[in-house]
C-alpha cells in the first residue's frame, strides 16, 4: 500500500509545495476524515477503566477533528517536586563557569570530573537568542532540564539501587548521592531533555536552505537564575534553538542524570526543579500565535498547573492557523494522566509523537496488542501519528491505515534520544513538504539511526546537513 499526505482534491498538492511555507490547515485538512463517525474505530469507552466518553465533533481552522469528552473523574497526581534551597547545591556548587581562550564562558567541574565539550555546539553565538522572527517555523513547550550525561557498568547500578531502563523524579538528596558517586568518573553536561534533542536536531536539519528556506525553530520553558540555568539557555542557542523563556528569579534548574550501560540501556534520574512550572503569559501567548507547528511535551502532564497552560497554548495555537504536536513521552505519565492525555489529544492534536509502549498506553491496550493496532487505532482519532518499536521499526498513521517503515541496520551504541531524533525526522519531512508517508517515515528512521550510532543524544551538525542534503533531489522532484 502507498499513502501520500496528499489524500484529497480539496488542496491543490502543486500550491502546497511550491508555497514558500506550507498552509499547514489546507494541508491537514486532507487527512481529516469528512465524515461523522468512522465505524471501524473502536469507541474509547470499551475499556473497563474508561468512564463514560463519548465522541464529538467540532472544527478548528479548515479541520474537522474528533475529539474524546471524557464526564467521569479525572485523576490528577501532582509529582511536583518541591524546589531545591539555594543551601542545597552541594553538588551543584561544583558548576562554575570558567573564561575560555575566546573570552566566551565554558562550563565545567571544579574538582577530578571531566565534562565533555560539545563543540558543534559552539559555532553559533549568543546574539542569536535575540533574533526578530516574523513567524517560528517550530515552537517547542517542554521541561528545561540539563543532563548529565556518563558510562556506567551494571554494578554502579545495583550499588544504587537503580532499576535499569527506567526513568525516576528524585529528590535533591537522591539526586546529590548519585552526582556523588559519579565523583571521578567522565561524564558530560548537555541543554537536555526529550524536547530539546528533537529540537536541536530539527533546527540542524534545516540550518540550510535545502527544498526551503532556513527553519526558526525555538523552545519555551522554565529554568531557573542560577549557573545551571544559563548554560541551558547557552547551549541551545548555540546549537540552533532559541530558548525564549526568562529565568525564574532564585529559581534552580531541572537535571536529568542519565546513565547508560554497555548493552545502549539508559537509566535516568530527573530532578523537576523550576522545569514544572511553566506560566502562560502574555510574552508566551504572542510567541504562541507565531507559530507554525507547536510541540508539547508530555513529560509536563505531571503537573496539574502546567496543564492549563497547555491547554491555551493549544487554543492560541490552533486560533492562529497552526499545527499541535504532542509527545508522549512515558507510559507512566500516560497512566496517571490519562483524562488529561486526551483532553489535549482529543481536542487539539494534528500529530502524536509515540513509542509503541506509550501507544498501547494512550489506546489502553493490553501489551500483547501489536503497534500496527495502535497506530490504526490512534489514526482515526488523530490526524497524523508516528509510531517508533525500537529495533523491530517504525509506523506511521493516517485515516486508520499504518504504513510500516523497515528498521535501518546499525550498530546501537546509545540508544537514548532516537525516538526525538524520529520525532524531528517528522517534522522535518512535513515543514520541507514531504508527501509519501513511506519517504517521511524513512527519513526519519535514519535520522534516528544516526543518534543511536553514536554517543550521546543529539544529532550532530555535520551529520544533519548530511541527512538534508540527501533528501535534495526529492525536495525537488516530489512524486505528488
Amino acid at each position: 500500500m502507498s499513502l501520500s499526505l496528499s489524500l484529497s482534491s480539496t488542496c491543490s498538492p502543486s500550491t502546497v509545495l511550491s508555497a514558500p511555507y506550507i498552509d499547514f490547515p489546507r494541508f491537514f485538512s486532507t487527512l481529516s476524515p469528512k465524515f461523522s463517525i468512522i465505524s471501524t474505530c473502536p469507541p474509547i469507552n470499551s475499556h473497563p477503566r474508561r468512564h463514560s466518553s463519548h465522541h464529538v465533533e467540532h472544527r478548528h481552522g479548515t479541520n474537522l477533528v474528533r475529539s474524546i469528552s471524557c464526564c467521569g473523574p479525572i485523576k490528577n497526581l501532582n509529582l511536583m517536586c518541591h524546589l531545591m534551597s539555594r543551601q542545597n547545591h552541594a553538588q551543584m556548587d561544583k558548576f562554575r563557569a570558567f573564561p575560555s581562550s575566546d573570552g566566551r564562558e565554558e562550563y565545567a567541574l571544579r574538582d577530578g570530573n571531566e565534562i565533555e565539550s560539545e563543540t558543534e555546539d559552539e559555532e553559533e553565538g549568543l546574539e542569536d537568542e535575540r533574533r526578530v522572527v516574523d513567524r517560528w517555523d517550530v515552537l517547542g513547550l517542554g521541561q528545561a532540564m540539563v543532563d548529565f550525561s556518563g558510562m556506567v557498568d551494571d554494578k554502579f547500578l545495583e550499588r544504587l539501587g537503580l532499576q535499569k531502563g527506567t526513568r525516576k523524579v528524585v529528590n535533591h538528596e537522591e539526586r546529590g548521592k548519585v552526582l556523588g558517586a559519579m565523583d571521578g568518573c567522565s561524564y558530560k553536561a548537555a541543554a537536555g531533555g526529550s524536547l530539546s534533542n528533537s529540537l536541536v536536531a530539527l533546527a540542524r536539519l534545516g540550518s540550510q536552505p535545502i527544498g526551503g528556506p532556513i527553519l526558526n525553530v525555538a523552545m519555551a520553558g522554565s529554568v531557573g537564575s542560577d549557573p545551571l540555568g544559563g548554560f541551558y539557555r547557552a547551549k541551545l542557542c548555540r546549537a540552533g534553538v532559541n530558548f525564549l523563556s526568562a529565568p525564574v528569579k532564585d529559581g534552580t534548574t531541572g537535571t536529568v542524570i542519565v546513565l547508560t550501560t554497555p548493552d545502549a540501556q539508559r537509566t535516568m534520574l530527573a530532578y523537576q526543579g523550576t522545569s514544572s512550572i511553566v506560566s502562560y503569559d502574555p510574552g508566551l501567548a504572542s510567541i504562541v500565535s507565531r507559530t507554525k507547528i507547536l510541540v508539547v511535551e508530555g513529560y509536563l502532564f505531571e503537573f496539574p498547573d502546567t496543564i492549563e497552560t497547555i491547554t491555551k497554548a493549544c487554543k492560541d495555537a490552533h486560533g492562529s492557523g497552526a499545527l499541535v504536536a504532542v509527545t508522549a513521552s512515558d507510559v507512566s505519565c500516560i497512566e496517571r494522566h490519562y483524562d488529561d492525555y486526551w483532553e489535549i489529544i482529543g481536542n487539539f492534536a494534528d500529530i502524536v509523537f509515540a513509542n509503541s509502549d506509550e501507544a498501547r498506553a494512550l489506546c489502553d491496550f493490553s501489551s500483547k496488542e501489536s503497534p500496527v493496532s495502535a497506530a490504526r487505532y490512534l489514526s482515526h482519532l488523530v490526524p497524523l501519528v508516528s509510531i517508533t518499536d525500537g529495533s523491530s521499526g517504525s509506523y506511521v498513521g493516517v485515516k486508520g491505515e499504518a504504513v510500516y517503515i523497515l528498521p535501518l541496520s546499525c550498530v546501537p551504541v546509545d540508544t537514548c534520544g532516537a525516538g526525538d531524533a524520529y520525532a524531528s525526522g517528522i517534522l522535518y519531512g512535513i515543514l520541507r513538504g514531504i508527501s509519501d508517508l513511506k519517504h517521511l517515515g524513512m527519513f526519519a528512521a535514519r535520522v534516528a539511526a544516526v543518534v543511536v550510532g553514536q554517543q550521546g543524544t543529539r544529532l550532530r551538525a555535520q551529520d544533519a546537513v548530511e541527512l538534508a542534503e540527501s533528501q535534495k533531489f526529492h525536495l525537488h522532484n516530489s512524486p505528488i
